[in-house]
């Protein structure tokens, strides 16, 4: 989809504090400004979503508990699925019901983007254990 041009005045202040985020974060201006209009908008869709910046970048996350994948990742686990995902979902993560539901509320609507998290959180798990195993056999050679 084509962008569009959005004009708009912000206080010194605000500016400042974007310019200061955008160097620390390495991001131009407008990248930053999307990228904060795109989570607002978010946020408000989905009350009780935040996004929290880490190594692999800024990512979905239950405003009090973990990640929307990890709590997607439990919920669409086939095994052990005997009736209520939400209630297993709750019980196996240790988080309330209205948690599961926002996370799953969210992971409904951009599932895609939560499975390309999943994706390639279980690539890196493959790689570290496949470096693991290899330290292992040369230690017990």
């Amino acid at each position: 989809m084509a962008s569009r041009h959005l004009s708009l005045r912000l206080h010194p202040d605000a500016l400042e504090r974007l310019d200061s985020e955008g160097r620390r974060s390495r991001s131009t201006r407008s990248d930053l400004v999307k990228s904060l209009i795109e989570e607002g908008l978010r946020m408000r869709q989905h009350p009780g979503i935040v996004f929290r910046a880490g190594p692999a970048g800024r990512r979905p996350a239950l405003a009090a508990g973990p990640d929307v994948w990890e709590v997607a990742r439990v919920f669409r686990d086939p095994a052990d699925h005997d009736g209520d995902a939400v209630s297993r979902t709750a019980d196996l993560t240790g988080l309330e019901a209205g948690q599961v539901r926002t996370g799953m509320r969210y992971y409904a609507e951009y599932a895609a983007e939560i499975d390309e998290w999943i994706g390639r959180v279980d690539e890196e798990a493959e790689r570290l254990e496949a470096a693991w195993l290899r330290e292992r056999e040369l230690l017990h050679r």
